[in-house]
């Protein structure tokens, strides 16, 4: 069964908007809505660039069993690699379970979605009663 992580695009005020709307009861999440928001195409792509699918493949494939064995793998300094991962965990796309004394990286998802909106849905404006045929 593949696993997908919904991601969605939207600024803060954009976020903060639909919040109150949800809290509000003026809006209601669907299931198929994005669950993890990036504030902008370059924080997702930044976040997912080449070298970091990369690495998450390796995670998935090889099962590295502590992050300096994934800065092995990979040949990424370890320095760099923690960030990266502390970033990921942040966002839910990977997690570190505990595998012995150490900690090993796994990842959460097989796959991402990605809704990118570009455009706001027009709003339908209702015809006066007495206009109608």
């Amino acid at each position: 069964m593949t696993r997908t992580l919904r991601i969605g695009i939207a600024g803060l005020d954009d976020m903060k908007a639909r919040t109150l709307r949800i809290a509000r009861g003026e809006e209601k999440p669907g299931p198929s809505d994005p669950t993890v928001w990036f504030p902008s195409t370059e924080s997702f792509a930044r976040i997912l660039s080449a070298t970091n699918r990369a690495m998450l493949c390796t995670i998935a494939e090889r099962e590295p069993g502590s992050i300096e064995e994934l800065a092995e793998m990979t040949g990424r300094a370890k320095s760099n690699l923690s960030r990266t991962m502390k970033t990921m965990i942040d966002y839910g796309i990977v997690r570190m379970e505990r595998s012995g004394r150490k900690l090993a990286p796994k990842l959460n998802y097989d796959c991402v979605s990605l809704e990118l909106r570009l455009a706001e849905p027009r709003a339908r404006v209702a015809e006066p009663e007495g206009d109608r045929p």
